[in-house]
């Protein structure tokens, strides 16, 4: 079951970022690249939890799983919202705050030791890395990030309630999709279910893909693509 939903969730995460690289290359924007690189990050994640679950975790899966999915691909995707609802000037800040972090995380989760994992399941990040500094991290990527992307979603939900009916919706889809994906660690950590937090995941990459193409076409959508909250 871990492995069916995980998969799925992979296929659609990645089908995601592909639909998105395809707009940035037809249109280039700042924002949809953006959102492009940040999905791409949840593809990667989705895979290796894949991985993980069929194959059993190894120390480079399990990074990837944590580096990309918990780490990196909320504040892009958050920056990408930024872009796009506050404009180019306080994106490309966020941009230059982001390329450091990203690199300090990297340079710190790669090469960082771990203890024993699980035959099954999916690891805690607070009882895997041997030093503390990578779930704070996550932490601090991930609750800054969520914070932009679900507040900028909730106000274009309210600026174009008026005006288009079809970008509320939409919109309405993606933060439920990020509400699904933020929800799987602390789903996981309440309940020990493995297959919830792979659900969790797969409801959040469908919620987001088509809440995107309900709000595509549009002149202004906010696309808040979902983060994937690691277990700690």
């Amino acid at each position: 079951m871990n492995a069916l939903i995980s998969l799925l969730a992979a296929l659609a995460a990645s089908g995601f970022a592909v639909d998105l690289y395809r707009g940035a290359r037809a249109k280039p924007r700042p924002h949809v690249t953006a959102y492009a690189a940040g999905m791409a990050c949840f593809a990667l994640a989705t895979w290796a939890l894949f991985l993980g679950v069929t194959i059993g975790w190894s120390g480079p899966v399990y990074k990837v799983f944590f580096l990309f999915g918990a780490v990196i691909n909320i504040p892009v995707l958050a920056t990408g919202s930024l872009f796009l609802v506050i404009g180019r000037r306080t994106g490309r800040f966020a941009l230059a705050l982001l390329l450091p972090f990203s690199a300090w995380t990297a340079l710190v989760i790669l090469p960082a030791a771990l203890t024993s994992l699980p035959a099954e399941g999916v690891p805690r990040g607070s009882e895997t890395f041997v030093v503390g500094a990578p779930p704070i991290m996550a932490a601090i990527g991930g609750g800054v990030g969520a914070t932009v992307l679900i507040g900028l979603a909730l106000v274009s939900v309210v600026r174009f309630w008026r005006k288009d009916r079809s970008i509320v919706f939409g919109n309405a889809l993606i933060v439920a999709g990020t509400l699904s994906a933020a929800s799987g660690g602390s789903m996981l950590a309440l309940t020990g279910e493995e297959w919830g937090f792979a659900a969790s995941l797969l409801a959040a990459a469908t919620l987001i893909w088509v809440g995107y193409r309900v709000a595509s076409g549009r002149r202004s959508i906010i696309v808040a693509p979902g983060a994937v909250e690691i277990p700690s």
